[in-house]
């Protein structure tokens, strides 16, 4: 299951993370999913991408304290999926490594914007597949069906509840804002947008082509 449903959608993933560090590299803060692995950073020193399945973990050993009974062994497979995410995060970083830091501001707001374009794109090719969700998404869904609030309000106090405990524990440990920023904001904005439009302009081509290959797969 894993191998048939995770590969057609590696590159969603790896697009993902290229978003991410091309956020880091902007110095203007990081997106909301991922502003806590930073932070871990930015205090222990713990390299971004292991700091990344660390957090994956703990989310998902927060799902099984929501669901108790409820949570299904299959949605173990989230650790998985956060360790590839992790060891792409470790690569993408490797390969921004290699461009000098941008000291301009509005080349450091196109960065961010494209990195917003880059997370919206991998979300697009990661997520209309059957399969398994990474731990951040896995755990609103748990909290959803937990409380019976809608997941898109989940999502929204969720974000929030990262970017806050991020902004606490960076002013707190480093005195400064670390890895919370205007980008932070940006980001959460832009790529729910950009979603939507390349979600409403390349959706159905993008589910006619993955409908024709899981067809090939079966024949």
């Amino acid at each position: 299951m894993l191998t048939n449903s995770l590969h057609p959608n590696y590159f969603g993933l790896f697009l993902m993370t290229l978003g991410v560090s091309m956020s880091v590299k902007s110095n203007l803060g990081v997106s909301p999913v991922s502003s806590i692995p930073y932070t871990i950073t930015c205090i222990t020193g713990l390299e971004m991408g292991k700091a990344t399945i660390v957090f994956h973990v703990f989310l998902v050993a927060l799902q099984i304290l929501i669901l108790r009974k409820a949570f299904r062994k299959k949605n173990l497979l989230q650790v998985v999926v956060g360790v590839i995410f992790g060891y792409f995060t470790t690569f993408s970083n490797y390969l921004f490594s290699f461009l000098p830091t941008p000291e301009v501001l509005i080349v450091r707001f196109l960065m961010m914007f494209g990195s917003a374009v880059l997370i919206a794109v991998g979300i697009f090719f990661y997520l209309p597949a059957d399969i398994i969700p990474l731990a951040g998404e896995g755990a609103m869904q748990a909290i959803s069906d937990t409380t019976e609030v809608v997941f898109n309000k989940v999502k929204i106090g969720f974000d929030v509840s990262m970017v806050v405990v991020s902004l606490a524990a960076c002013l707190l440990v480093l005195r400064e804002l670390g890895s919370v920023g205007v980008g932070t904001i940006i980001t959460s904005v832009l790529v729910g947008a950009v979603l939507g439009v390349v979600n409403q302009w390349f959706g159905e081509k993008r589910d006619r082509l993955l409908f024709r290959s899981q067809i090939s797969k079966n024949a």
